[in-house]
């Protein structure tokens, strides 16, 4: 005799509260190597060559994510490419720092908030512009 199982849980609700900005980043004249410009989860701003500039308001992304209570959640949002709106053939890739799993305390509306951030290398060869992309955030329990 063996035994049966099987678990009901809710769908999940995936919902995005706030956008990723890293600011505006000066760069230096001269000849400098790559300098790396981030956000963490947690809304730490990293900018720490002295040949880049960076000012303006920065935050991390967020979601919030609903389901079953107590469940895991697993969170992938791999690397994202940020085109430069002016010369679309100018890109930079955002490495994507995401917390990998959130556990739900709770059923229902309020559901789970979680931050995804990421940082760009720029260099003096970054051309000027506005850059940005779109996460592909998905969630699986």
């Amino acid at each position: 005799m063996v035994t049966v199982n099987a678990t009901s849980v809710k769908p999940l609700s995936l919902v995005s509260v706030q956008s990723l900005d890293l600011g505006t980043l000066v760069l230096g004249p001269g000849s400098w190597q790559n300098a790396t410009v981030g956000i963490s989860r947690s809304g730490g701003f990293t900018c720490a060559s002295s040949f880049v500039t960076c000012n303006g308001a920065t935050q991390p992304a967020s979601y919030t994510v609903t389901g079953s209570n107590g469940q895991t959640v697993r969170i992938v949002a791999p690397d994202v490419t940020l085109t430069n709106q002016a010369n679309p053939s100018q890109t930079l890739v955002l490495v994507v720092d995401n917390p990998g799993t959130v556990t739900l305390p709770n059923s229902g509306t309020k559901g789970t908030t979680f931050s995804v951030g990421g940082s760009i290398v720029v260099s003096p060869s970054t051309a000027p512009g506005t850059y940005a992309g779109t996460f592909n955030v998905t969630v699986d329990y």
